[in-house]
């Protein structure tokens, strides 16, 4: 009998032992665990992590919840396919090391994915659970779980990697798209660099996430793993003007991943945007994450506002609300135009603004700002909304209500009303086919360019999208560009 199969009986064995340990009715009935979190008013004032993480023996408590199903839908909601049923059974278990392992067998970013990944929207959202109106398993906290105690436990296990087949590929771009391609095809036995335009590895990880809620050494320790993996990396480099498509061709390259993002901020173009105090969430962000501009003696300062207004109800305009609230803002507004059941951003994010004293002035949207003499930001004026129809998002559309007009009093106003793609590769890549909204045109199958060995993904293929699909994109332009090289004569 082959290793293999001795491996699946004894797999099979366990599995089948922990299911008689318990009915599906008894395991129905356990109520979902509840994330250990630090306290409102003290975390408000610091960059510490909200969430605690589970304890283990809250984490095996919750992995019996999971009915182990013939036919997981959870894992119909994960982009990168992880194994969910397996690593949670590994965690009931009590083999965490294993459940650890599982999820990197398909996750470059475990600890990441468990931290900032909506799996309420995907994996979570598929559970068999919910058909019977319980709460779904909860799949996230898990897989924060198994990454984190493997973290504590010691150095960090390195995937297996594939002999070199000599062959050189280059990646733009480090954020989730760029460092999941890169895991994929360092397994693959290729020589992978990846090129990154900021001073430090991690893209939006790194400038668009705050530590309370993503610490950079999460990041670090998981970017390790792909450096010991073989992946080397480039900082400080811009692709499209250090170094031009034909250079990298020069230089030996292959092929070429395009994972740049979508970095561009949009505004609303409404009269007072260009005062002093007005800037995006991208720019904010950067600057506290990436810069440390709440530092006194940074290079990079920025303005720390007492009446701090953000615009727009996503993920990132939590993250900057929150941010603000820490660096001092005693108002600190959400400015939304549509009710708070139409807001894109998660329900912990808000739950959690709400607790640390943010305000939501929801059905509200700015129409203009107001600066003093010296051109600084003093108020805001606020069309009063009203929600009609749906559109085409799905969402109930908002409505002006005529003549019903607020001023509000602010000293920054941060914009967070979405972003574009990043457009220089676009602009300075030659034949490169660009949709009218400045994406790269990918085969959805393949994410193969009009370019034939330049493939791409995240957000410059979707204009806007979480880290979970990005990494979904990396793995799915890895495994059709390892194809293609293999076919090449």
């Amino acid at each position: 009998m082959k290793d293999e199969e001795i491996s699946a009986r004894r797999a099979a064995s366990w599995r089948q032992d922990l299911r008689k340990s318990k009915t599906n009715k008894e395991r129905a009935a356990l109520s979902r665990v509840k994330m250990n979190e630090l306290e409102a008013e003290y975390r408000s004032h610091n960059r510490e992590e909200v969430n605690l993480g589970l304890t283990p023996e809250q984490a095996r408590r919750e992995a019996q919840r999971c009915l182990d199903c013939a036919e997981p839908g959870c894992m119909d909601g994960c982009p990168v396919n992880i194994q969910i049923p397996t690593f949670i059974k590994y965690i009931e278990a009590g083999r965490f090391l294993d459940a650890a392992r599982t999820l990197k067998e398909s996750s470059t970013l475990p600890a990441v994915c468990g931290r900032v990944c909506p799996q309420e929207k995907q994996c979570e959202a598929h559970c068999i659970h919910l058909k019977m109106h319980k709460e779904s398993v909860a799949i996230g906290y898990l897989e924060r779980f198994a990454a984190d105690y493997e973290r504590a436990s010691g150095p960090l296990a390195v995937p297996p990697v594939a002999a070199s087949n000599g062959k050189r590929v280059a990646v733009v771009g480090s954020g989730p798209a760029g460092l999941s391609f890169a895991g994929e095809m360092a397994k693959r036995g290729y020589a992978v660099t990846v090129f990154e335009a900021l001073h430090e590895i991690g893209g939006v990880l790194k400038y668009g996430i705050p530590e309370f809620r993503l610490p950079n050494a999460i990041v670090d320790a998981e970017i390790g793993i792909l450096q010991q993996m073989g992946v080397h990396f480039v900082c400080d480099c811009i692709i499209g003007k250090t170094l031009s498509y034909d250079d990298l061709h020069a230089q030996g390259f292959t092929a070429l991943f395009v994972a740049s993002g979508a970095g561009l901020p949009n505004f609303m173009n409404i009269p007072g945007e260009n005062l002093v105090g007005v800037m995006s969430s991208n720019e904010y962000l950067t600057r506290v994450n990436l810069m440390d501009a709440a530092n006194p003696e940074s290079d990079t300062p920025v303005q720390k506002g007492k009446r701090v207004a953000v615009i727009g109800g996503g993920n990132t305009a939590m993250d900057a609300v929150r941010t603000a609230r820490r660096l001092g803002a005693e108002r600190a507004m959400i400015v939304y135009r549509r009710s708070e059941a139409e807001m894109p951003a998660r329900q912990e994010e808000v739950k959690h603004a709400k607790e640390e004293g943010v305000e939501f002035l929801t059905l509200h949207n700015p129409v203009a700002y107001i600066g003093d003499e010296q051109g600084h930001v003093r108020q805001m004026k606020l069309q009063q909304m009203r929600l009609g129809d749906p559109d085409a998002s799905g969402r109930r559309r908002p409505e002006p209500i005529e003549g019903a007009i607020d001023t509000v009093d602010v000293d920054e106003v941060i914009v967070s009303v979405g972003v574009s793609p990043n457009p220089l590769i676009p602009h300075t890549f030659k034949g490169l086919e660009i949709s009218k909204r400045g994406t790269i045109v990918v085969d959805e199958s393949t994410l193969r360019s009009s370019l034939p060995d330049l493939f791409a993904g995240g957000d410059i293929v979707r204009g806007g999208a979480t880290v979970i699909l990005a990494m979904g994109d990396g793995r799915k332009a890895a495994a059709s560009m390892d194809k293609m090289l293999r076919n090449l004569k």
